[in-house]
């Protein structure tokens, strides 16, 4: 079947769709994303090529689509993709970066979908394996609250040792309580494993030492495979067209047979305006310098598994475990020896003291230990995976001893990926200019932390690559024949140039782009309101004050739901602290309650005829749909800027000053209109919704680069007030 048959095709089903829900209106912004989505997607070729044999190398297409509030780019890409999906006995792979989407996606969006297409199709949810339950963990913890074999101490983390020596009494049997109805509602059917199933979630401490996790599981050779949570899913998995991940998932198992073959599938990548930093999450990577026991006991283990299997490559391993703790000891030592006064002079910052290592040049003292540690991790890791590949083979051999040889490889594999991390951390650490390379190199970011935990000092090494674009050009875009970037805020400043770049797609000449605007009308429907202050932001004590009592007296007047935008904690506190009795039980404090809890609260207010009033952080400023009187009033007391602090943007900004570029201009005005506009999206969710967008910050209106924010931004009307 042709390319313009494929998509000819696709667009007829968007449109059949359309056409069959009821009360549906047809939106010319979306049938235009949906015809873009079912041109990009056909034109893709998928599968393996053979170029040596004559076939022409495969074709690459990629969208790059804004999708303003409103449009409705779920159905969007999502019709016309599974349509062609089927047509081409592929798959669709959906990435997002909430958990609120992916559970929009599948238990909304996709079953209504899967009602009208035609042709039948199967979804499923992809999750982390450490999202599941591993049984074989929970039924050892099940009758003791802690660990009862040897081997099992590590079900609890290390750092927590302390903790766990002084719990008191009736906290352990809390913890054995829980985790024996945990285990016994599992076997009995009222609980599928999932940790997001659970009425209330448990904490990360908790959850920790009964999560599955990849490093210590054994797969099929496991006496609990039939009964796994977690493999079940991934049978469902196969059997669906259409999978639902997220972006830490997605780029976490490239080449790990865990998603769809990227060159096989068409990928969806929706609020991508999050990949870039996720890039950055997962390729970062940082090593305990001072808490370091865990190396003796994968030592000891790695030696008595070993014996037992009679592996070879585990005569080294007294030498590389000894190496591996003086070389850390060393490090820790010389760290302080050079960075001590700078770090110690942090005491009463917020978080860990941190140095960052200026233009990722390491000291020389520095040098000599970190390689030696490199080697000594990698010759211990050769000799851990000689010792997994012989468990894996008896295992294979004496199935009636899988039980004993899965828990031995789970004492080993419990440890190991501190090993892998350790020596990632030192690589990278150890990244340099080669020798005659020019401004255009760029280095890594590096830097130490140190921090006091009870009586003990915890120093820490830390590496990151500085561009997300080279990290998604090398890792994922390699990969990927066909694919759908979306979000309703990918342009910044008015064009797609900072996106493209971030993501690794600027100058890709497979890469298509188009902006879908809102159908609402922002001119009738909002007022962006000015409010300046006499202060300066950047005299954050004076502005902070006058701030305050502006935006008390403007949410004095809030008749319904409203949301408050801080920029940091402090900001919050103050404005807290500053509430006047009356308005105290008006205001809902993002922390003070769980998220979901909180938003419940703030709706019942609104819908009892109360006003409502949240104040919160970053996480509250998008993913938030708070519609009509839910939200009236959307209150943003700074311009967010991304904290200044930051060693990946301090090390990114410093190598764009070297190579002659602007960091201000080029880097943090266009990632602050990205996120100014998610916050200000908060207040226009639906036609009907009427609304008011409060900012206390004059640069948006009294600088340049605040006109380019102001370019960013829905066409609100614009209302300047003086300072009250």
């Amino acid at each position: 079947m042709s390319q313009q048959v494929w998509a000819a095709q696709a667009l007829e089903s968007f449109d059949a769709v359309v056409s069959a829900t009821e009360g549906f209106r047809s939106r010319a912004g979306q049938r235009l994303m949906a015809e873009q989505v079912a041109h990009t997607f056909s034109s893709a070729t998928l599968g393996k090529v053979d170029e040596e044999g004559g076939e022409a190398a495969p074709t690459r297409s990629i969208a790059v689509i804004q999708a303003g509030t409103g449009v409705g780019k779920s159905l969007a890409y999502c019709a016309p993709a599974i349509a062609l999906a089927l047509s081409r006995g592929t798959r669709v792979l959906i990435s997002t970066a909430t958990v609120a989407l992916q559970e929009q996606l599948v238990n909304k969006d996709l079953p209504a979908l899967a009602a009208l297409l035609p042709q039948p199709f199967k979804f499923a949810l992809a999750k982390g394996r450490g999202r599941y339950v591993c049984k074989l963990k929970l039924d050892r913890l099940a009758g003791t609250g802690e660990a009862e074999e040897e081997g099992d101490d590590d079900l609890f983390a290390e750092e927590e040792a302390a903790t766990r020596a002084k719990r008191p009494r009736h906290e352990t049997e809390a913890r054995i309580q829980f985790y024996s109805t945990m285990a016994q509602t599992l076997s009995k059917g009222g609980w599928d494993g999932d940790r997001d199933s659970l009425d209330t979630p448990p904490e990360p401490e908790v959850w920790s030492p009964v999560a599955a996790e990849g490093a210590s599981c054994t797969g099929k050779h496991c006496p609990a495979f039939s009964q796994c949570t977690y493999y079940d899913k991934r049978k469902e998995l196969v059997g669906a067209q259409v999978i639902v991940a997220n972006h830490d998932l997605l780029l976490s198992s490239l080449g790990a047979r865990v998603l769809p073959e990227l060159d096989n599938c068409l990928l969806v990548l929706d609020e991508a305006h999050h990949l870039p930093a996720t890039a950055l999450d997962q390729f970062a990577c940082s090593m305990d310098l001072s808490r370091i026991t865990w190396i003796e006991r994968l030592s000891s283990r790695g030696l008595r598994i070993g014996a037992l299997l009679e592996v070879e490559e585990i005569a080294d391993i007294p030498k590389h475990s000894a190496q591996l703790r003086q070389t850390l000891q060393d490090l820790a030592r010389i760290v302080m020896d050079v960075y001590g006064p700078a770090l110690k002079s942090q005491k009463d910052t917020w978080g860990p003291a941190r140095v960052r290592v200026p233009r990722g040049e390491l000291p020389e003292p520095l040098i000599a230990p970190l390689g030696l540690l490199a080697a000594s991790a990698d010759g211990f890791l050769e000799a851990l995976r000689a010792i997994s590949k012989a468990l894996r083979a008896e295992m294979r051999d004496k199935p009636e001893e899988a039980k004993r040889l899965s828990t031995l490889y789970a004492q080993i594999g419990m440890l190991a990926p501190r090993l892998e991390e350790l020596h990632a951390t030192a690589q990278l650490l150890l990244q340099d200019a080669p020798q005659g390379a020019d401004r255009s190199f760029v280095p890594a970011a590096k830097w130490f932390t140190l921090e006091v935990d009870g009586d003990f000092i915890v120093v820490k090494a830390h590496a990151s690559p500085i561009l997300p674009g080279t990290t998604l050009r090398n890792h994922l875009w390699s990969a990927v024949r066909g694919a759908v970037l979306t979000s309703a805020t990918l342009t910044s400043c008015g064009n797609f140039d900072f996106f493209l770049r971030e993501a690794g797609l600027h100058g890709d000449e497979s890469t298509t782009t188009l902006e879908v605007a809102s159908p609402f009308n922002y001119a009738a429907q909002g007022t962006l309101i000015a409010a300046e202050t006499r202060a300066d932001p950047k005299n954050a004590a004076q502005f902070t004050a006058e701030m305050v009592d502006a935006l008390l007296h403007d949410i004095a007047r809030v008749e319904y739901g409203a949301l408050v935008l801080f920029t940091s904690r402090e900001q919050m506190r103050q404005a807290v602290d500053a509430l006047p009795t009356a308005m105290r039980s008006v205001v809902l404090v993002q922390n003070a309650l769980p998220r979901t809890q909180l938003l419940k609260r703030h709706r019942e207010r609104v819908e009892n005829g109360e006003p409502s009033v949240i104040f919160g952080m970053q996480s509250f400023g998008e993913g938030l749909d708070l519609p009509g009187r839910l939200c009236e009033s959307v209150f943003i007391t700074k311009l967010p800027f991304a904290p200044p602090d930051d060693p990946v943007g301090e090390a990114r900004a410093e190598w764009l000053r070297a190579v002659g570029r602007d960091p201000f201009s080029e880097l943090v005005v266009p990632a602050t209109a990205i996120r100014l506009a998610q916050w200000v999206g908060r207040a226009i969710r639906t036609e009907e919704d009427q609304a008011h967008v409060y900012c206390y910050d004059k640069r948006l209106t009294r600088t340049s680069y605040g006109q380019r924010l102001l370019k960013g931004l829905p066409p609100f009307a614009l209302e300047q007030r003086a300072p009250l």
